[in-house]
């Protein structure tokens, strides 16, 4: 079984990513699925009566506003980084935290590396599907490479001067 990252432990990956959809007429795999945001869309009602969980992932380029309306519904939504210099799926992290209240798994997939890992944190995610290539010990050392922020982020709402205030 895959691992993954979530909640800074290493865990079995209990989700089974579905690149594309099965047809109609063919059963939906069993277990816990992750679906195409399109995929999901269109055949709600499908995945409404499987037996296991079922998350959304959303391509890059596919904005977070089509599910605005049910991210509470949804035990995972994913965000697939293409390459590693596609950062869209950052904003869309955001935007699902901060704008739509997602407090469900927010999972990064597909080009998933140890250097991004903390800045993806900052922008909600909680969960990392690392490259397959690639260490995942290693990479949880990535959570930690900073000790301190400066900025307001989702997972420090307080830029670090006004924490030193409020210190005072």
């Amino acid at each position: 079984m895959p691992k993954l990252i979530k909640n800074q432990d290493i865990i079995d990956d209990n989700y089974q990513l579905l690149e594309t959809a099965p047809a109609a007429d063919q059963p939906l795999p069993e277990g816990n699925l992750l679906v195409p945001l399109a995929d999901w869309l269109e055949n709600q009602q499908r995945y409404a009566n499987h037996q296991g969980s079922v998350g959304v992932w959303l391509d890059s380029h596919e904005e977070p506003e089509l599910l605005a309306s049910q991210v509470q519904s949804l035990p995972v939504i994913a965000i697939n980084f293409p390459q590693f210099t596609d950062g869209r799926g950052y904003s869309t992290g955001r935007l699902l935290r901060e704008r739509f209240g997602f407090l469900g798994e927010l999972r990064a997939i597909g080009d998933v590396l140890r250097d991004q890992l903390f800045y993806m944190a900052r922008c909600g995610f909680n969960a990392f599907a690392i490259r397959a290539d690639r260490c995942i010990d290693d990479a949880l050392n990535g959570l930690k490479d900073f000790s301190e922020t400066y900025q307001a982020a989702v997972d420090q709402p307080q830029p670090l001067f006004r924490r030193r205030m409020q210190a005072e």
